[in-house]
């Protein structure tokens, strides 16, 4: 027997306390894939084939997820209604480069609308035309080819988007170093480790500029030591 596919179209989303939200704002992706921990860290963070179309792209906000049919961007327009200034539009296809999802004309209503960022698990098209609006978009491929928009579509629903699973209203921060979805019961964790990390890089940086040396400071002599690693004061072809 066949199982048909339900279309849904979810107009809320579960929304990310504001305060935390504009905490994390302030950081970068690094910065709050570090504050995660080793293990939420690394499965929280997109892989990366997920590039920024633009120099000098940055975002933070929830996430509004759409589900596309192969071929098919349906899904995105609905995404686009929904969405609320602030939010993030997070879309995928599977990854394929069938029918592209996203594009210029979709990125000016976006802008228009508040929309702070898209992140497409497929194709993008209209790149220059993107770069010169200055809107931020991520995207794991780039082509032209024709969507068609005739469903199974699926918006505000928990996805699994470049090997990373997104419910609605997790937080999605942006920038040239990739794409990093934080779970909100992860939120205050992560903002607060990236905060305590940040005070010690100005610390760093002081001991830095007074001249003292970064192997030191991060207590890699002492690590090499323990480890019984030898540094030896001669070439590889000396000590032969």
């Amino acid at each position: 027997m066949t199982v048909p596919v339900k279309s849904v179209i979810y107009s809320r989303i579960n929304r990310p306390d504001p305060t935390l939200l504009e905490r994390a704002a302030k950081f970068a992706v690094a910065d709050l894939h570090e504050g995660l921990g080793e293990i939420a860290g690394r499965m929280c963070l997109m892989s990366p084939a997920m590039t920024p179309i633009g120099p000098g792209q940055k975002v933070c906000g929830p996430a509004v997820t759409a589900w596309n049919f192969p071929g098919d961007n349906l899904a995105i327009h609905a995404a686009l209604y929904t969405a609320q200034a602030g939010d993030v539009l997070v879309l995928t296809n599977g990854g394929g480069h069938q029918g592209a999802l996203w594009g210029d004309v979709a990125c000016t209503f976006a802008k228009k609308k508040g929309i702070v960022g898209t992140v497409v698990h497929g194709a993008t098209r209209d790149v220059d035309a993107i770069r010169e609006l200055g809107y931020p978009v991520w995207s794991t491929a780039v082509s032209v080819e024709h969507p068609k928009k005739r469903g199974p579509a699926a918006v505000n629903v928990p996805l699994v988007v470049d090997g990373v699973l997104i419910e609605p209203g997790d937080v999605i921060v942006g920038d040239s170093d990739g794409v990093l979805v934080i779970p909100q019961g992860l939120l205050e964790l992560a903002v607060c480790n990236a905060e305590a990390r940040a005070a010690k890089e100005v610390e760093f940086r002081r001991r830095i500029g007074e001249g003292e040396v970064l192997f030191d400071i991060l207590g890699m002599r002492d690590l090499v030591t323990q480890m019984g690693i030898e540094i030896k004061d001669c070439t590889w072809e000396e000590d032969r």
